[in-house]
């Protein structure tokens, strides 16, 4: 007789969810665990299919737990913040997706030296709010970005000259580890790390994290700031409402992913998409923004599918123009069909 394992059983009763244990996750996370849960409802385009399984985490030690359970299955999964910078598919994700809702952060001095931790949940954009409320400076620069502090961290997030980078100390990071033993399970247990700024391998929009995915999850980050002065408040609140009103001037309102693609060395890519000719192309419902190009709008009804041939295009019109070939910023995320 030959012996399965818990997971090669649950797949085999489970034929709708190829690889997925579903009776095992249900055990395990009960209510919290939604299935077939539509992601267009979690991402800042509003566009995305159905995720096999849904699970939401509201603080570090929830993230930690559902890491390590997910990976001891054998599995991967996708971690949402805010929904922007990413582009689900149609047909959706046939995995495991967890909406990270660990925003709690605290603000620190040490001998002088004023730092803020956040969890990797919590807004960027509203930390650097916070910061400013409290004069001080060092992350005006972040003001309107959309994403969470996990995300800016695993794609070194940037705006007006200044990136992740340049404020971070470390990160605290769950790694995954173990081998796969022969019942299926992992043997090792996820490693909970400190990693200082230098182990990140920031580089322009990325990190040692997104060129390898899958195999951490950021649980927190330490930012350094600027030390406050009589007149901290009052410069800080001028810079960023500078900030706010050259976005409000340059990028598009709507539903949006942000930057579709990162900026070729020496240009723009909303420049080269707009000497392309393709300023308010739309496919379906969704637009090159007349605004920007670099911008992707969702005018209601919008499908992944749409997006995509729009990418597709603005990547080919510019690769025949100009000869450069343009690198997604965004990240799609799904089951994709072969273009």
């Amino acid at each position: 007789m030959v012996k399965i394992s818990m997971v090669e059983a649950e797949i085999r009763q489970n034929p709708n969810h190829p690889g997925l244990p579903l009776e095992q996750l249900r055990q395990k996370f009960g209510e919290r665990l939604l299935e077939n849960e539509i992601l267009a409802r979690y991402t800042s385009a509003r566009i995305g299919g159905p995720a096999d399984a849904f699970l939401v985490v509201n603080n570090v030690g929830e993230l930690s737990e559902a890491a390590g359970f997910i990976w001891r299955l054998g599995l991967s999964f996708i971690v949402l913040g805010s929904g922007s910078n990413v582009l689900v598919s149609d047909a959706g994700v046939r995995g495991v997706v967890v909406l990270n809702r660990a925003k709690e952060f605290r603000f620190e001095d040490k001998d002088g030296q004023p730092f803020v931790w956040a969890e990797s949940g919590a807004s960027l954009g509203a930390l650097a709010r916070q910061a400013g409320a409290r004069g001080l400076p060092g992350l005006e620069w972040a003001v309107g970005i959309p994403g969470t502090v996990g995300g800016a961290v695993v794609g070194n997030a940037g705006a007006h000259g200044s990136d992740m980078a340049d404020n971070l100390v470390l990160a605290e990071i769950l790694h995954r580890s173990g081998v796969m033993g022969p019942d299926g399970l992992r043997g090792g247990d996820p490693s909970r790390e400190t990693w200082m700024v230098d182990k990140l391998g920031f580089s322009y929009r990325s990190s040692t994290l997104k060129r390898q995915p899958g195999e951490a999850v950021v649980l927190a980050a330490l930012l350094r700031l600027g030390r406050s002065t009589p007149n901290s408040r009052v410069e800080i609140q001028a810079r960023m409402d500078a900030f706010h009103e050259q976005r409000r001037q340059t990028q598009p309102p709507g539903a949006s992913m942000g930057s579709m693609f990162k900026n070729p060395p020496g240009d723009f890519a909303g420049r080269l998409i707009d000497a392309a000719g393709l300023k308010g192309t739309r496919i379906g419902a969704a637009e090159i923004s007349n605004l920007h190009a670099n911008f992707f709008v969702n005018r209601g009804n919008a499908t992944a599918k749409d997006v995509k041939a729009l990418l597709d295009l603005a990547e080919k019109t510019v690769a025949d123009k100009f000869s450069v070939k343009l690198e997604t910023e965004i990240h799609l995320i799904g089951d994709w069909e072969p273009t």
